[in-house]
């Protein structure tokens, strides 16, 4: 037992002497390595008769842990003491001048919904946010859509693993889910724009899995489809900044909505380029429509009561569309000189009486 503690004695001054971690790893097998001193005392126990492998068992696994317990306690004084080296060599003076050719740029994405933002801000509108993952409740039940509808399958949705009691949540398609939890936890009227990210099983020169939409919605007693209209004439000519944009409504479908419409703008394609305004050709750039009377019941509200619109746009689309970027995937290559030929200026934040991309 003497032999045992002086070896003890001997490897705890040996850790608390190591200065590197490399030391320290000497220290560590030359005591617990596959032929350390320990290691070895280990073996020895076989040949020992019960009573006495018994005890001295008990003494050597005391003694193991209370060495590996020094070991880790000395490697971790060794980490921080080296960490705290490197800090005090890597400090960053914060007082020099920002170099020009290092200034950040904001990307066109941003620049597109604080511009979107800033114009239904105008109007009166209020930005919500909500979860990205959501139930099927809130992402598909909710807004009308039916158990069969393709945008429930696999192919469409990004679904997470299944829960215990069978349900699964799912990335959210659209930030429609946000309507539907202001509707559920707001009085009206409700005046709202929904703008964040979202995803779908989707990729290709036109689609990316993830993306960003906003989405509006607004209920009270006596909105109709002249108050949509009018809203979204007012904001196509406001965010491409060309007054007289002509509009057009066509009737289409959407669950959530009824009457539902797609809307398009007048634009030019002389030349082979394309000018957003008065010419002989049309680009869709969103969809809109009133919002369905089941999708009010869901959410507490009388469809004899209330009512209301909603409408919805991908961020990606219409900043293509103003700002000439011809390919989708570059938004998300993380390209720097993409991003100084596109981007703008931080803190040159747009509004609608100062001028939204300047």
């Amino acid at each position: 037992m003497d032999n045992l503690a002086s070896l003890r004695d001997e490897v705890l001054s040996a850790a608390a002497a190591a200065a590197t971690a490399a030391e320290l790893d000497e220290v560590r097998v030359a005591a617990l390595g596959k032929k350390g001193r320990l290691t070895g005392l280990m073996k020895e126990l076989g040949g020992l008769d019960p009573e006495t492998r018994k005890a001295r068992g008990q003494a050597l696994n005391a003694v193991k842990d209370e060495v590996a317990a020094a070991l880790d306690a000395r490697k971790t004084e060794l980490e921080d003491a080296a960490l705290n080296a490197r800090l005090a060599q890597e400090v960053a003076d914060v007082t020099l001048p920002v170099r020009p050719e290092v200034s950040g740029m904001i990307h066109p994405i941003s620049q597109t919904m604080d511009e979107v933002i800033a114009i239904f801000a105008q109007m009166g509108f209020t930005v919500a946010e909500g979860p990205e993952i959501e139930d099927d409740f809130h992402n598909f039940t909710a807004l009308n859509i039916p158990p069969e509808h393709p945008a429930r399958q696999m192919h469409d949705t990004f679904y997470l693993p299944e829960q215990a009691d069978g349900s699964r949540f799912v990335l959210r398609t659209h930030t429609s889910p946000v309507q539907i939890r202001t509707m559920q936890n707001q009085t009206p009227p409700i005046r709202i724009v929904a703008p964040g990210r979202t995803y779908r099983c989707d990729s290709d020169m036109t689609h990316t899995p993830m993306f960003h939409q906003i989405e509006g919605l607004v209920i009270d007693k006596a909105t109709h489809f002249g108050h949509l209209k009018g809203c979204l004439v007012e904001f196509v000519q406001t965010f491409f900044e060309v007054s007289e944009v002509p509009v057009r409504f066509r009737p289409s479908f959407f669950p959530f909505t009824e009457p539902s419409a797609e809307v398009d703008i007048g634009c030019s394609r002389k030349g082979g380029e394309l000018t957003i305004g008065a010419g002989d050709g049309w680009l869709e750039i969103l969809g809109c429509g009133m919002v369905h009377p089941n999708v009010l019941a869901a959410c507490g509200l009388d469809p004899d009561e209330y009512q209301g619109f909603a409408f919805g746009m991908g961020i990606e689309r219409i900043a293509m569309l103003k700002y000439g970027i011809p390919d989708l995937r570059t938004f998300f290559d993380a390209d720097l000189r993409w991003l100084k030929h596109y981007g703008f200026v931080p803190l040159d934040l747009p509004t609608v009486t100062g001028g939204l991309s300047r």
